[in-house]
């Protein structure tokens, strides 16, 4: 039977693996993503995954962790493994083979910053700097919403139009660590919603097939294909699975709606009062729940404003975000992450997909909350309404700075000048 209880994000990760029937699970442990691993060694430890024959492996290190859900994929097994930060950052090289196999590898990424200087604090930095190995990444915003983004990324990560490894992310400490309501379903609800996995790769039978990944020749010309299209193609078809993944997505998002009575948008991006708003914040996980408040200050003084949470990072929905800010004039991003030398990930990501599009917003970022700062209702009002205040200057829509908000630069002896 579906029971709702309080249990951390964490344990909401665990539990969406348990009733996915996840077969292997390869750990290693770093902060703040180890209670994940941790509470499915519970209950694999007490038999309650003993129906899956679910195997729980140690490992010595994070990039052994992805090696061995890899490996274990490749035979057909529904696999499952968490990082964060520097671990995550380990696990790098490993990362791109999942992908590049076309591997339905389902993973978690406890958010936090990356060192050094050393930090165990959240921010988005890790999930970012993983944004382009091949992997899907979904963002979300409570402890349930983790639990059900799980379900979802191993019905979209095994669909034959897609086969691609997803990332789950969501920030350590506000949702890792904090406990809130988180409703776990039945087994057979959970059995509709998720088909059986149909592996498109069996090692298991080495008489049919010659091995997974052997090298590949840059020019077709040199051998016959046979099980081993070449690099460039191979590339081809990652990036068309990427672009079937929208459609799979938004049917994932219906179907879940329907089974479970709980809905995520379109599963690309939820949106928060945007019908009428003028002025639109785009953000993802603690960010965008912060923001919403701040939807409601602000619409009290009389501000059209609104929220667009993102969901889906990766494949990156552009025809989806388009749409949706083709009403407003100003967006204002907020990005806990930078890209160095340039600005905040998200900002510069959303100029992008509206450089084309028939009507472009004026686009305002600012960068809030790295290394754990808190973000506070009062810093992002300040956000908005600087950003409102020079919408009409084109010095400032010019300039090649990136605007922090909350530094404490008199701490480290120089000026936001940098002096």
């Amino acid at each position: 039977m579906p029971k709702k209880i309080v249990i951390t994000g964490n344990h909401a990760a665990a539990y969406a693996c348990k009733s996915v029937g996840v077969e292997v699970v390869a750990a290693y442990p770093i902060t703040p993503q180890s209670p994940v691993v941790e509470k499915i060694s519970e209950f694999v430890e007490a038999g309650e995954m003993k129906k899956f024959n679910t195997q729980f492996v140690c490992v010595e290190s994070e990039q052994s962790a992805i090696s061995g859900v890899i490996a274990a994929s490749a035979t057909g097994c529904r696999v499952f493994t968490a990082s964060s930060a520097n671990g995550l950052a380990y696990m790098f090289e490993l990362l791109c083979w999942a992908a590049g196999s076309r591997l339905p590898v389902v993973m978690c990424i406890a958010m936090r910053g990356l060192g050094a200087p050393w930090t165990v604090w959240t921010d988005h930095q890790d999930a970012f700097s993983v944004r382009d190995v091949g992997f899907m990444q979904q963002f979300v915003e409570s402890n349930q919403e983790i639990y059900d983004t799980v379900l979802m990324s191993y019905r979209i990560a095994e669909d034959p139009r897609v086969y691609l490894p997803s990332f789950v992310s969501y920030d350590g400490y506000i949702l890792s660590h904090t406990m809130m309501p988180v409703q776990i379903e039945d087994d057979d609800k959970v059995a509709e919603f998720l088909p059986a996995l149909k592996p498109h790769t069996d090692l298991t039978n080495m008489g049919t097939r010659p091995g997974l990944n052997p090298v590949t020749p840059p020019d077709l010309t040199i051998r016959p294909e046979g099980n081993t299209p070449g690099y460039y193609e191979f590339r081809y078809s990652m990036q068309k699975a990427h672009e079937n993944a929208f459609e799979v997505i938004e049917e994932a998002a219906k179907d879940f709606a329907r089974i479970f009575g709980r809905s995520y948008g379109n599963g690309i991006y939820k949106a928060y009062k945007a019908d009428d708003a003028e002025i639109l914040i785009f953000a993802v996980a603690s960010v965008a729940s912060e923001s919403r408040g701040v939807v409601d200050r602000l619409r009290e003084e009389g501000l059209k404003i609104g929220l667009i949470s993102l969901k889906l990072f990766r494949p990156f929905p552009v025809k989806h975000l388009r749409e949706a800010f083709s009403q407003a004039n100003l967006v204002v991003v907020f990005d806990r992450d930078i890209g160095y030398g340039h600005e905040g990930i998200l900002a510069y990501e959303l100029k992008a997909a509206l450089y084309p599009a028939e009507h472009r917003p004026i686009i305002r970022g600012f960068i809030v909350g790295l290394g754990g700062r808190d973000i506070t209702p009062e810093d992002l009002i300040g956000g908005v309404k600087k950003a409102i205040s020079e919408k009409d200057d084109r010095n400032v829509q010019m300039a090649t700075h990136t605007d922090f908000i909350g530094l404490k630069l008199e701490q480290l002896g120089f000026t936001k000048g940098g002096d």
